[in-house]
């Protein structure tokens, strides 16, 4: 069964990084699709970034594209959510998700589409 574990979040100035982790076990990580997806206060869980099971494809929401980087690294069966620019509208629980996606070309936004989940990392901007 694949399991999630997701760390990083804290709290952050607006205008500050921080670098936000998922460690994967369970299966063989390189087969997966993942995701990361936030959820703030009183607010439905929208997706925020993804990264292609053979990486070099991302996909990005357009309110983080050019201030949010997904990466993946394979030996350390971990996805990455590098933020920088962080802006208080960031602040919520960021989720990773993971789908088997071994030899697909589709790379999948929707909360739907992935069954497995991480329990989640608070990330709060101040302003």
């Amino acid at each position: 069964q694949v399991q999630l574990v997701e760390s990083g979040g804290g709290l952050v100035q607006a205008g500050g990084s921080l670098r936000l982790s998922c460690a994967f076990s369970g299966r063989t990580f390189s087969n997966y699709a993942m995701g990361w997806f936030r959820q703030a206060p009183g607010k439905e869980r929208e997706f925020v970034a993804a990264i292609r099971w053979s990486g070099g494809s991302t996909y990005y929401a357009e309110s983080v594209k050019g201030r949010f980087t997904i990466s993946r690294d394979d030996v350390r069966n971990t996805v990455y959510l590098q933020m920088n620019s962080l802006k208080p509208e960031d602040t919520a629980v960021y989720y990773c998700a993971a789908r088997y996606s071994s030899g697909s070309s589709y790379l999948n936004t929707g909360q739907t589409e992935y069954p497995y989940w991480g329990q989640g990392t608070q990330v709060t901007v101040s302003s």
